[in-house]
């Protein structure tokens, strides 16, 4: 085919001065591009996104020192709020079977009946009460 490109024969290359000049007629008049030392911004920013993944595991080790009881506590109080929300969805699907609803209501009418009854009555089981109270806080709290 007639309409291929053909190939420059030569190049004139200054290879002190680190530039290239196309053979033509007038070429000595014409500004030289220097040559591409500088990196391209792509690779300046790949370099930097391969420097601070490279430092994350410092950055984070010394965050979490810094604010680990902090970061504790914000992950309990996100934890119960989780679990409240959890045992509460639970009791609003047991609450919707019709039997077990009112039957867990007995128990529960049927026991403060009971814990009236057997501790809030009479003098000497109210301090029985207290007396058990005071143990149970010893137990879990200390002295």
């Amino acid at each position: 085919m007639e309409t291929e490109q053909k190939q420059p024969e030569s190049l004139n290359t200054d290879v002190s001065q680190g530039t290239i000049a196309l053979p033509s007629a007038g070429n000595t008049n014409l500004p030289k591009l220097p040559p591409a030392t500088t990196t391209p911004q792509w690779q300046q920013i790949t370099q930097q996104v391969t420097d601070f993944l490279a430092e994350l595991p410092e950055y984070l080790g010394s965050f979490y020192q810094q604010y680990s009881r902090t970061i504790l506590t914000v992950l309990l109080i996100l934890a119960a709020i989780v679990t409240l929300k959890v045992v509460l969805a639970l009791l609003g699907a047991i609450n919707d079977i019709p039997l077990l609803s009112s039957l867990f209501e007995l128990i529960g009418i049927s026991y403060s009946t009971w814990f009236t009854f057997r501790y809030l009555i009479k003098a000497s089981t109210r301090q029985e009460l207290n007396g058990e109270i005071r143990t149970l806080k010893t137990q879990l709290f200390g002295k």
